[in-house]
């Protein structure tokens, strides 16, 4: 007589069931560790690739490898002199990218959003201040830009700015007047930038020492976020502050207030946008156009001979402008990311990677211009410099920044007799990006 057979009280097929539906969990248990240590082993051989390719073009970039942040930030010319001249497409892994210092490829770049895009989540002014003409291009470049434009070419902004410009700036002078010394970036340069600037955009009740703290604190978060360090809270909350300002300017008359336009019905901007290109043309005036005052008068007071020119032909104040800003740009580099692998000049530039463009390097490139390290308020071709940019990204308040810088300087060399550097104060510019005299100390006969 055969023993009972043991029941487990499950009744056959269930159990039969039970047992594949074990063995499938067990399979896919071993496929998901498969997976897994398959998707360990990729990144295990991407690392490898990274670290073969960091290799390799260490070797063919050799000028890019040994080049540091505190380099490009202090007094850059003679090291992109180089890389110009034996890298001009090279990569720097100081900056986590490609570096372009010769002209004919900084305009290639610049004049070819199809292949190096600004639209990428790693753009650094788009991560503090979000989407915006500067983070887009195309159709959606458009969208954003158009409603800003019509106010800031030149015949409109002579039409509008002239006389307002020559009044705050007989203004901001008349105060430092009497003295017969003063630190020009914030008594003249960075209060009149704001006050244009607030002008165009319909925020006439803007502080001027409060919004260049903001850019203050803005500069340094887009700055460390150009050479790879965090950024600190103080330029989100410094942004914070800027929106909550500009918002105010929303629903104003949309005659007086370009802001109110371009978020209305005609504008066609949502408000947020409008928020983030008005940060943008705030932040954008200031920068460059203290830049440009700051350097203007910088050079011309480190060049005795060229000013002496000036003074004795004022027509030539406008090509010294020029060629100041030849020589400097307010802003030295501008970001593009490959939409696909490409080659330019030799280098294998890969999908996504970053490309920086040097413009202080291409407005220097002897191919184009002749001693180029020189500042020469003669220069015939002074004006071919990239200082706004080029393609669809150039600087849509060029007209404006000339405009005061123009002024600016006139009004400083015909009322302030004497005029000279402060040989206490260090005055040479620097800044990886944005570059300036850190501070801008003068002296005068008052």
């Amino acid at each position: 007589m055969k023993p009972a057979a043991r029941t487990t009280g499950i009744p056959e097929p269930m159990s039969i069931w039970m047992s594949v539906a074990s063995t499938m969990l067990d399979t896919v248990s071993v496929l998901r560790l498969a997976g897994s240590q398959a998707r360990l082993d990729a990144r295990a051989g991407r690392t490898m690739v990274l670290a073969m390719d960091a290799g390799r073009r260490a070797e063919r970039f050799p000028v890019g490898a040994s080049a540091t942040v505190e380099q490009l930030e202090g007094d850059p010319h003679a090291l992109l002199a180089r890389l110009r001249e034996r890298e001009p497409v090279s990569w720097l892994p100081a900056l986590e990218g490609w570096l372009v210092t010769r002209r004919d490829l900084a305009l290639q770049v610049m004049r070819d959003p199809g292949t190096f895009t600004v639209d990428d989540e790693r753009f650094s002014t788009g991560q503090l201040v979000g989407p915006s003409m500067l983070t887009r291009d195309g159709a959606e470049h458009r969208r954003h830009r158009d409603p800003f434009a019509g106010p800031f070419r030149r015949d409109a902004v002579r039409e509008r700015f002239t006389g307002f410009v020559a009044d705050e700036t007989a203004r901001l002078i008349g105060e430092i007047r009497p003295a017969g010394r003063a630190e020009l970036r914030r008594s003249l340069a960075g209060p009149l930038a704001v006050a244009v600037v607030a002008r165009a955009l319909g925020l006439r009740d803007a502080d001027a020492s409060t919004v260049l703290g903001w850019y203050d604190e803005i500069v340094m978060a887009v700055t460390d976020i150009t050479a790879g360090r965090l950024p600190g809270a103080a330029g989100h909350a410094a942004y914070a502050a800027l929106s909550a300002t500009i918002e105010r300017g929303l629903d104003g008359d949309p005659a007086a207030s370009l802001l109110a336009a371009a978020a209305g019905a005609a504008g066609g901007l949502e408000r947020d946008r409008v928020v983030s290109n008005a940060a943008v043309l705030l932040f954008g005036g200031i920068e460059t156009t203290e830049g440009m005052i700051a350097n203007a008068v910088w050079h011309l007071l480190s060049w005795p001979d060229e000013l002496a020119r000036v003074r004795a032909s004022p027509d030539l104040l406008a090509n010294a402008v020029e060629e100041s800003l030849r020589l400097e740009p307010a802003a030295a580099i501008v970001d593009r990311y490959a939409t696909a692998d490409v080659e330019l000049a030799g280098a294998s530039i890969r999908r996504g990677e970053l490309v920086r463009v040097s413009i202080a390097a291409a407005n220097r490139d002897p191919a184009a211009f002749e001693d180029p390290d020189r500042f020469d308020v003669r220069r015939a071709n002074a004006h071919r410099h990239l200082a706004f940019a080029h393609g669809p990204h150039t600087c849509i308040a060029m007209h404006l920044a000339r405009l005061e810088a123009h002024t600016a300087v006139d009004q400083l060399l015909r009322r302030l007799p004497g005029l000279r550097l402060d040989p206490v104060t260090p005055a040479a510019p620097r800044g990886l990006v944005f570059r300036k005299p850190p501070e801008l100390g003068v002296l005068w006969s008052p």
